[in-house]
């Protein structure tokens, strides 16, 4: 086993030098470490993931870019002195000790020298940037284009809001036929209702859920609440054909499942064949029955023209709106990325809308707080689809609604 601080720091280094994926390489580095560690190392690495660009931004001021581990090293320490308040001595003798360790003995003066004056001048450091594009943008460490749109559509205030949200814990519910009032008997940790899906529960302990026998039964899954309301979008669904058409992990799909108390006729599509297992994965552990095939929803299919009653579109986005949730998503996002994203976006909607039968229903969906991606691809399509009516749109902000910051509108074809 590791200790905990080598484990976050090994998971620092895939994720932020070599482009690993956060949750990816968070499950691994649970394999490593004692139980009773994994939550530390979470909270250490997705602070650090968070925190990354304001420290290297006060780094820069003290020393010269360093090699990749040293570099990781003092990131993760820096984050343990200025925001996650351990004792000074314990970060700067543990990370020493660590320096030694991986085999950077070299280093270990220098990693002292320059964690003694962090903690030293922790009142008088570095000021930030004045503009506030600059100054978000280095602090909470997002691309500044992002910054420019919120602070045009929310002000300086709530837009320093939603990037210091912090997590608001982990969101569950119950897969039919199990209910929620079981499951919340059941949980061994007490739980919370959300505010906007009758179904949610929050759970704001420490529990581990996926090595539970609710997990494993398939009686509980995890998602959040703003997710659970894309699916409530759809309305009812009760023996309606649905395809649910961008699905992994499957969490949707197996909402719409109990929302129609198994009665709908489901089918799930994914791109990928290594996401389509974990969507095959899920369905099969919450007893889900569906016809899951891997295609590529942004090309038209002229078989399934038509052919359903309602369609799901949680479209492949910059996913912003998971920033408290999902740190990663913050990093190396650029205007071009999005620029990218939203042409993907015009054509799934485009080829997935002809599968829609005369009546039916179209819900376009994304996990990002952007009117490039959201409102504007919706009123895009409208003004190319004139079958088409806006039924009802929705942003969710977590300044706001207390969720994830999900978007989603209904449209009908007529």
């Amino acid at each position: 086993m590791l200790n905990a601080r080598r484990c976050a720091l090994e998971t620092l280094v895939r994720i932020l030098e070599d482009g690993a994926y956060a949750n990816l390489a968070l499950k691994e580095a649970a394999k490593t470490v004692a139980p009773s560690d994994v939550p530390f190392v979470h909270a250490l690495v997705n602070e650090t993931i968070a925190r990354c660009s304001y420290l290297d931004y006060v780094l820069s001021h003290f020393c010269k870019r360093q090699k990749r581990m040293v570099r990781n090293l003092l990131r993760m320490a820096g984050t343990e002195l200025l925001f996650l308040h351990t004792p000074p001595h314990a970060v700067i003798h543990e990370s020493v000790s660590l320096c030694r360790e991986i085999g950077k003995a070299q280093n270990a003066g220098f990693v002292n020298a320059i964690l003694r004056r962090l903690d030293r001048e922790r009142d008088a450091l570095p000021p930030l940037p004045d503009d506030p594009n600059e100054r978000l943008s280095v602090y909470y460490g997002v691309p500044t284009f992002l910054v420019r749109e919120w602070l045009e559509s929310y002000g300086e205030t709530e837009t320093e809001a939603l990037l210091s949200r912090k997590p608001i814990g982990t969101e569950v519910r119950a897969q039919y036929p199990y209910t929620t009032e079981e499951l919340l008997n059941a949980l061994p940790v007490k739980a919370d209702r959300g505010r906007l899906d009758p179904n949610c529960l929050r759970i704001s302990e420490s529990f581990d859920l996926v090595h539970s026998e609710l997990f494993a039964d398939g009686r509980l899954a995890v998602q959040n609440e703003g997710a659970m309301l894309i699916c409530r979008a759809l309305g009812d669904l009760s023996h309606r054909r649905v395809l649910d058409a961008c699905a992994a992990p499957g969490g949707k799909t197996a909402y719409l499942a109990s929302l129609s108390k198994n009665t709908a006729e489901l089918v799930a599509w994914e791109l990928h064949p290594h996401r389509k297992a974990l969507l095959d994965a899920t369905l099969e552990r919450l007893h889900v029955r569906a016809e899951t095939a891997c295609i590529d929803a942004s090309e038209h299919h002229a078989a399934f023209d038509g052919a359903f009653d309602a369609v799901l579109l949680d479209v492949p986005c910059s996913g912003f709106g998971l920033l408290s949730d999902k740190p990663d998503v913050r990093l190396n996002k650029t205007e071009q990325t999005v620029d990218a994203l939203i042409d993907v976006q015009d054509r799934i909607l485009d080829a997935c809308a002809r599968y829609v039968r005369r009546g039916g229903t179209l819900v376009y969906a994304t996990c990002t707080i952007s009117k490039r991606e959201n409102g504007e691809r919706v009123r895009a399509f409208l003004a190319s689809h004139p079958s088409f009516r806006l039924v009802g749109e929705r942003q969710l902000l977590p300044t706001r609604d207390g969720t994830n910051g999900f978007y989603f509108a209904t449209l009908s074809e007529d």
